[in-house]
């Protein structure tokens, strides 16, 4: 079985050796993970509060593996990890993500946001961000997600939308 030492390993040397170009397959790397039994009793062990811990850090590329377990309901606002990258997996429960694009000059100071695409992350799956990718999650039923940083997003700017501020767009016929 691929387990979370190897997957560590392979994180590890998969930056090193390709940088963001990696985050992909990465993403496919952690989908084989996440079914494995053993590594989700690890990640989220007695079920856990909400909240979240780093189970791995890498300190040569500064990435991190975090578990997340999400109360029901709670959803986020749109938001972008600056300069780092993410990766979203869904262990158990499932994730509403919805991708956003600016769609008026960034040299204005209000943020006007479009869908550009709506999906769900189900149990067993994962997805990559590439840096400055905008998105919002939503977590109708508690979640227990894994979520890899390229670094610690409380050290670097990053977008958040701001409600009465910015502006949101709604669009019917974004992707599914």
């Amino acid at each position: 079985t691929y387990d979370f030492a190897q997957f560590c390993a392979d994180l590890t040397a998969t930056l090193k050796a390709e940088g963001v170009n990696s985050l992909n397959g990465l993403a496919r790397k952690l989908e084989i993970l996440m079914a494995d039994a053993a590594f989700a009793a690890m990640a989220f062990p007695n079920d856990p509060p909400p909240g979240k811990r780093v189970l791995f850090h890498d300190t040569n590329s500064d990435a991190r593996v975090q578990a997340h377990v999400h109360a029901p309901e709670k959803t986020g606002t749109p938001h972008s990890h600056g300069e780092s990258w993410a990766i979203y997996g869904s262990v158990r429960g499932y994730t509403d993500m919805i991708e956003w694009k600016r769609v008026n000059p960034e040299s204005e100071d209000r943020a006007v946001l479009q869908p550009v695409s709506r999906y769900r992350l189900s149990a067993g799956q994962a997805r990559a961000y590439a840096p400055h990718k905008i998105h919002s999650t939503a977590h109708p039923e508690k979640a227990w997600v894994i979520r890899i940083i390229g670094t610690d997003l409380n050290a670097i700017p990053r977008y958040r939308f701001r409600a009465g501020r910015d502006t949101l767009l709604a669009d019917a016929e974004v992707s599914r």
